[in-house]
């Protein structure tokens, strides 16, 4: 998990031990359906995506957080939905155990910044709907490729 003192402070806290965390994650699809995802350095695939720190919106929490993975600069346009529970609990690699509450939210890139400054990440790639990869979180296809999303936001 990264390196976020809040983070560090409560897991010399609570050890490996369950932590709910609030989080956000973006859809970002281009021209031709396909959705972004980041590769992380452990090999999953996920949304952009990440907690939201102490003293951040979702808002900026999630512009920060997909500049940091992929490069891209961001604006938040459209809440899609919001995600919970046992189905978004996630173990990383050193054991440390988190329970996302997850604001999804649909993007508009306005600028690549070709910087990624987030260690955990290997590379990102867009997909089409019918050869995504298995996602580190269940989110369910109609949530990442809404069509009637898609039409509004091109208009």
């Amino acid at each position: 998990m990264g390196g976020s003192e809040y983070i560090e402070s409560l897991r010399s806290k609570v050890d490996h031990s369950l932590l709910l965390l609030p989080s956000v994650a973006a859809v970002i699809l281009n021209e031709q359906n396909e959705l972004l995802l980041h590769e992380k350095i452990s090999g999953n695939w996920s949304l952009p995506a990440g907690m939201i720190e102490p003293g951040e919106t979702p808002r900026s929490a999630l512009v920060r957080e997909v500049r940091e993975e992929t490069g891209l600069v961001v604006e938040p346009v459209k809440i899609i939905d919001v995600f919970g529970g046992r189905d978004y609990r996630y173990v990383y690699p050193n054991g440390d155990q988190v329970e996302y509450t997850v604001v999804l939210m649909r993007c508009k890139v306005l600028r690549n910044s070709h910087c990624i400054s987030d260690p955990e990440s290997r590379s990102t790639a867009y997909f089409k709907k019918s050869q995504l990869p298995e996602l580190a979180l269940p989110y369910p296809l109609s949530a990442l490729f809404d069509e009637d999303i898609c039409h509004a936001l091109s208009r």
